[in-house]
């Protein structure tokens, strides 16, 4: 048996705190994983500029709403979707996610929860636990899945090494170099001939 796992944010749906500072205006909610690889330093930083700002879950989602899947995921997913086992592993979490998982057909998802007070504002995250990704490749591993993963970013690398094959869709350069050993692709045609390829290959 063989299981594709996807990362979310920059391979199905736009980068959701990117998309949020271009709208609100706070051009430092743009640092994502790319820029910053350790996950909570990031999450604090976003945290605080919130809380600066006074905007709440209310406002994130209302930004969420507007947005869409990137242009051809959700005809690629459902494909992939016809032809394997897939199940979508990111670092964002349920509260941002929920709307966008129903414009992809409601693929399954792990992820983790952010809290909020009582007036909206955020005051924590909690992961579903540290590197959810790497982990739960391994855990299908030891269900005797053979696992094909793809992601963009450095916090996907880890699930990317871990898997039978690794992919890289639309990578920043720096990733390219800092990770030779993982194919790139740069459209949905070029990441469903390697995810081909590696189901072959394993």
């Amino acid at each position: 048996m063989q299981l594709v796992c996807l990362d979310l944010e920059g391979v199905l749906v736009p980068e959701i705190w990117i998309e949020f500072a271009e709208r609100t205006g706070i051009p430092e909610l743009r640092r994502t994983t790319r820029d910053e690889p350790n996950y909570d330093t990031l999450m604090k930083y976003r945290l605080d500029l919130l809380k600066q700002h006074k905007l709440g879950l209310p406002d994130i989602q209302k930004v969420i709403s507007a947005m869409g899947p990137m242009a051809g995921a959700k005809d690629f997913l459902d494909a992939l979707r016809r032809d394997y086992q897939v199940i979508i592993l990111s670092d964002t979490f349920y509260e941002f996610a929920m709307p966008l998982m129903v414009q992809l057909n409601m693929p399954t998802l792990f992820c983790h929860k952010l809290e909020a007070d009582s007036a909206g504002f955020l005051v924590n995250y909690h992961l579903r636990m540290p590197n959810q990704k790497m982990e739960a490749v391994k855990r299908f591993k030891e269900i005797n899945f053979k696992v094909i993963a793809a992601g963009d970013s450095y916090n996907d690398t880890a699930m990317l090494g871990e898997a039978h094959a690794g992919i890289l869709f639309h990578p920043p350069q720096n990733v390219i170099d800092e990770f030779p050993q993982f194919p790139v692709t740069m459209n949905y045609s070029e990441l469903r001939t390697e995810i081909d390829k590696a189901s072959k290959r394993i």
